[in-house]
């Protein structure tokens, strides 16, 4: 079982920028799989940005550019950090964690940290 904390969500300004962080208990951290997701009121969770065992990173097109998806495996720490920000990036954020089993991916979540902006 993984556990995944995250932190650093908050009220910003249109324009401004917030670092979200999400600390795991995996006990070999570095072989997971780690993806942020949002999900805003009324709306279906999503894929926001992933970064693989091997550091390789992908993007939705909509935050290319803005957002940037790093880990630290020696803090067991995946982070998510969001420049430019848009009143349509506000929603709740949630961080991912997902192993390959041979059969299927298993998956464990955070509880999420809200991210509003706003002026």
């Amino acid at each position: 079982q993984v556990q995944l904390v995250e932190s650093g969500g908050g009220l910003v300004q249109p324009g401004g920028s917030l670092r979200l962080s999400c600390a795991a208990s995996a006990s070999v951290f570095s072989i997971y799989d780690m993806g942020w997701y949002r999900q805003a009121p009324g709306k279906q969770r999503y894929w926001v940005a992933i970064i693989d065992s091997g550091g390789r990173t992908n993007y939705v097109d909509r935050v290319k550019g803005r957002f940037t998806v790093s880990r630290d495996n020696a803090k067991n720490t995946v982070y998510l950090q969001m420049n430019s920000l848009k009143p349509e990036d506000t929603a709740v954020y949630y961080c991912n964690a997902r192993l390959w089993s041979g059969v299927q991916y298993n998956n464990y979540w955070g509880q999420g940290t809200q991210v509003t902006v706003s002026s």
